[in-house]
């Protein structure tokens, strides 16, 4: 059954017109990928006259026709074809009728544990966006209830792959976090990436959410970290138990940050951190935790707690995160500036479901 709701915002979505504009850009970027389209001239948000037209319509229709409309209708709505809407609007419900099932759809969506639009559930676990949809479609083919079980599933994930590119001519800004479960999951194939097809990288921590005074509400945070588990499983990859390494943990590593850098282990040193607070169960906020990270990666513990004591990292620690926020837009981690050639405009990204799409505007941009 679908149920419109309201855009949620609040602690939830707290950098809700950041949200509209990267959404808005994020369609996009992604639909070419996914064999869909999106309009190419529609603004951040549709009128807000048309959003009440569209949604009135689609209250009006039965589950079955909801879906073989919606395309029409939402094609109508971010066109901003006002006439199109005003004829179907006709057979449309009243306004009082759609914010009653606006705001049943919301109460519905809060008490199953979600917070934002363009999501499924099923059985008890939610599929949020296009890119969880193959997440779905192989649940139902385990359960035996796929009619085509002998088919491609519909939305594949696109693959990371940039063999045989050489991109030494492009550029790779990348924006990690140290309490960032999606970064965990994500860390070592940005790094083999960047190794494999030569790019000029450049490696640029920043403060975790929490830290950069950013909610991240008890509802919000499960779904993260059980969808991290998800995209781990799926990529055979390692994920819990863990313990969260915000506050201490953070500053200390960051610290370590420019002397790691310098004798060439500020990657080992990251991975080896993520590795231990989010797979091995290991707890940084203790001595003996972070030393037990610090030696697996290959670095000296009396000098890694020598570099502890300097402030050097702060002002490098706060240029990344205003080139992030401010410079990019973006907000959550992990990010990505990919740039270059000369004349192409830079690609700025966030999650790590889009190194997918890294990758390819890598291997594009390669052969121009």
């Amino acid at each position: 059954m679908p149920h419109l709701i309201r855009a949620s915002g609040g602690d939830n979505q707290p950098a809700l017109e950041k949200l509209e504009r990267w959404a808005r850009k994020d369609c996009g970027l992604i639909a070419p990928h996914y064999k869909l389209s999106f309009p190419a001239e529609a603004g951040i948000q549709p009128d807000e006259k048309l959003i009440q037209m569209n949604g009135r319509i689609l209250t009006a229709l039965s589950a079955s026709n909801f879906l073989e409309q919606l395309n029409t209708v939402s094609q109508a709505l971010w066109e901003g074809d006002e006439e199109k809407l005003k004829t179907l609007v006709k057979a449309g419900v009243s306004e009082e009728e759609y914010n009653k099932a606006l705001d049943a759809g919301s109460s519905r969506l809060s008490k199953f544990g979600h917070y934002s639009g363009a999501t499924f559930y099923y059985g008890g676990e939610w599929y949020w966006g296009v890119d969880r949809l193959f997440h779905l479609e192989e649940r139902l083919r385990d359960l035996g209830v796929c009619q085509t079980p002998d088919e491609e599933v519909l939305v594949p994930r696109p693959s990371i792959d940039v063999e045989g590119v050489d991109a030494s001519h492009l550029r790779l800004d990348f924006y990690p976090s140290l309490n960032s479960p999606y970064t965990a999951i994500i860390y070592d194939r940005v790094i083999t990436l960047k190794d494999e097809c030569g790019i000029e990288f450049h490696h640029k921590p920043v403060f975790p959410m929490l830290m950069r005074g950013l909610p991240v509400p008890p509802k919000k945070a499960k779904y993260i970290l059980f969808d991290t588990k998800r995209e781990a499983n799926f990529a055979g990859l390692p994920f819990g138990p863990m313990v969260s390494p915000v506050g201490s943990p953070v500053r200390q590593a960051y610290s370590m940050m420019p002397w790691a850098q310098s004798i060439g282990k500020d990657e080992a040193l990251l991975s080896s951190l993520l590795r231990h607070a989010f797979s091995l169960d290991v707890g940084l906020h203790t001595e003996k935790g972070m030393q037990r990270a610090v030696e697996a990666a290959g670095l000296d513990w009396k000098q890694a707690k020598e570099a502890m004591n300097n402030n050097d990292w702060q002002a490098i620690v706060k240029q990344s995160h205003d080139e992030m926020i401010e410079g990019l837009g973006l907000w959550g981690v992990p990010s990505f500036r990919l740039s270059g050639p000369d004349g192409e405009p830079d690609l700025a990204v966030w999650g790590q479901d889009r190194l997918w799409l890294v990758a390819a505007e890598i291997r594009r941009r390669a052969a121009l």
